[in-house]
């Protein structure tokens, strides 16, 4: 991308969670994309997430370490082709502690769970909690492709106070501490605006956590 009239710069949000843009390189940005294209092959691969009350998911989702699904985690794809769940590899683990470094938190655990979700232009997630971890380690969020806007919230609602903020390719935000069990969502992908050299459309966003199993 070429060069900020204004740079961003890095910014909490709120108590506990931080916005770096930029985190990424380009060549860490296609290494990620890389090993996402082969985590969304089958088997226990790229799957439509169905709710309890029998809805879809827009974004779809391939998991690793342990399947997460509504609301709960298994060894295996139980919504979809049974499969074992593919392994969570070592080097994603470190990155997630040196991206939980970055946003000033030292002692963060041992990533050990991912989940990879793929936005086409259409997609969105709604307001929810990521409450299924019997960890309070820091939420780590990685940013590929397509720009969204991204709503982070409160504690007690999904509804206001929130604030927006633009998530571009190779961004990072974290959030723990105060902030672990906020709402959140994306609310907006701007179809076409990932970098040229990434050829990827859409966007993907590569969630690291500790389960504390």
């Amino acid at each position: 991308m070429e060069a900020e009239l204004f740079p961003r710069p890095r910014t909490e949000i709120a108590p506990g969670a931080m916005h770096v843009p930029d985190w990424l390189d380009a060549a860490r940005q296609r290494e990620l994309l890389g090993a996402c294209r082969d985590w969304a092959r089958p088997p226990a691969g790229l799957r439509t997430v169905r709710t309890p009350g029998g809805g879809t998911m827009t974004a779809r989702q391939v998991c690793l370490g342990r399947h997460w699904y509504p609301y709960g985690y298994a060894n295996t794809v139980v919504d979809g082709d049974g499969s074992p769940v593919k392994p969570f590899p070592e080097w994603l683990g470190e990155l997630g502690r040196q991206a939980a470094g970055t946003a000033a938190y030292e002692c963060a655990g041992d990533y050990d769970i991912a989940l990879v979700n793929f936005y086409d232009a259409d997609a969105r997630m709604g307001m929810h909690r990521d409450s299924d971890e019997k960890s309070a380690a820091p939420v780590v969020s990685l940013s590929l492709g397509d720009t969204c806007v991204f709503r982070f919230g409160n504690t007690a609602t999904r509804t206001r106070p929130y604030t927006d903020v633009e998530l571009r390719s190779g961004d990072l935000f974290v959030f723990g501490g105060a902030s672990r069990l906020a709402y959140h969502g994306v609310s907006r992908v701007y179809a076409g605006t990932a970098p040229p050299e990434l050829g990827l459309t859409g966007r993907l966003n590569i969630t690291l956590r500790v389960s504390g199993f």
